[in-house]
């Protein structure tokens, strides 16, 4: 019996709980980012796992890994010529290319290829895609979905098999089509977060957390998969609500603040109105001016530098996550019938 999850359950619990379908094929893709390191060496060594079970002629993981991002892997750093994970939307995915396509954009395409098409019926059911973060963050979960009852209660799971890692769901609320990251090619996805870790650097205990992580998503899966009925569930959800750039001169747009010393690594400790924001460098504090406390995260991440953003905010709220489980053969055979029904409406 695994916490919070029982395999037998009565016939009125199982009406009770929505029934999903079948996860049958999950990608795991690390190296989006080039100097993303714990992502990139777990995927290594999963791929290095799965050859020796070949040779032991033992069953493989129906898993697909995916090293996303080769070339800024090689040269360990975040990308070539754009942010590979910026280039997922659906205008990027089906614009023309030319001689003069950035190489990230021709490589989203063929992920595209390869997981996808997105928003399509035979794009994978699954994707995790691993990332790492300068900011004090422990282990996110980023999702363009408040009610993913799949990514929630993986969510869930994982916290009841971590819970001395710090953990927290975080929501874009972006629509299908504007989303821009690997994970939302599939059916399901999220970006896995886990720091702080420097770029171009791994840690023993952000990778073991990250490896504990895909593990016990995998065993997630697998529960689903064989009929585990999950309990309902009460998420924490942050949702983003805006970034904050860093102070900048007017004339020459450079930097004139960091952040300061009271807010440095407390990402998701409530944010009010005249808390220290950032402090010059000449010494003087300026105050967050909001009109509502909000949750800091992604403080002072080192790749948002780039991006004008010194931290994201956000709100916090409860979502109750409905019990789940896989869908009967009935109800499967019975779907593209009730879909083509929906459809002549």
């Amino acid at each position: 019996m695994v916490l919070g999850v029982a395999a037998k359950m009565s016939q009125m619990e199982v009406d009770k709980a929505v029934g999903l379908p079948r996860l049958s094929r999950v990608a795991v893709c690390g190296g989006t980012h080039g100097n993303e390191l714990s992502g990139v060496y777990l995927v290594r060594e999963l791929l290095k796992e799965e050859k020796e079970e070949e040779e032991k002629e033992q069953k493989p993981l129906s898993v697909m890994l995916v090293l996303s991002n080769p070339w800024a892997v090689q040269q360990c750093r975040r990308y070539i010529s754009t942010d590979l994970n910026r280039c997922f939307t659906h205008a990027m995915l089906n614009g023309p290319a030319s001689d003069t396509t950035p190489y990230e954009l021709l490589r989203s395409r063929q992920l595209n290829a390869l997981l996808g098409p997105k928003g399509s019926p035979e794009a994978v059911d699954l994707i995790c895609d691993l990332h790492n973060t300068t900011a004090n963050m422990g282990l996110c979960f980023i999702t363009y979905s408040d009610h993913d009852w799949i990514c929630l209660h993986i969510f869930k799971y994982l916290q009841r098999q971590m819970p001395d890692i710090p953990m927290r769901y975080i929501h874009f609320d972006v629509s299908n089509k504007e989303s821009y990251s690997l994970d939302s090619v599939g059916k399901h996805g999220f970006a896995m977060e886990i720091g702080p870790q420097p770029h171009g650097v791994v840690r023993s205990n952000i990778y073991t957390a990250m490896k504990s992580g895909v593990q016990h998503m995998l065993d997630w899966v697998r529960l689903f998969n064989s009929g585990t009925i999950f309990d309902g569930e009460y998420v924490d959800v942050f949702t983003m609500v805006k970034h904050i750039d860093y102070p900048r001169d007017r004339e020459t747009g450079n930097i004139i603040a960091a952040v300061h010393p009271r807010l440095q690594d407390r990402d998701f400790c409530l944010l009010h109105p005249e808390d220290p924001l950032f402090q010059t460098f000449s010494g003087e504090t300026l105050k967050y001016k909001g009109k509502e406390p909000l949750y800091p995260f992604f403080v002072n991440e080192c790749a948002y530098y780039e991006k004008s953003i010194a931290l994201s905010l956000a709100r916090k709220r409860c979502v109750m996550v409905p019990p789940i489980r896989v869908q009967t053969d009935e109800e499967r055979q019975a779907q593209p019938q009730e879909l083509a029904s929906e459809e002549e409406e």
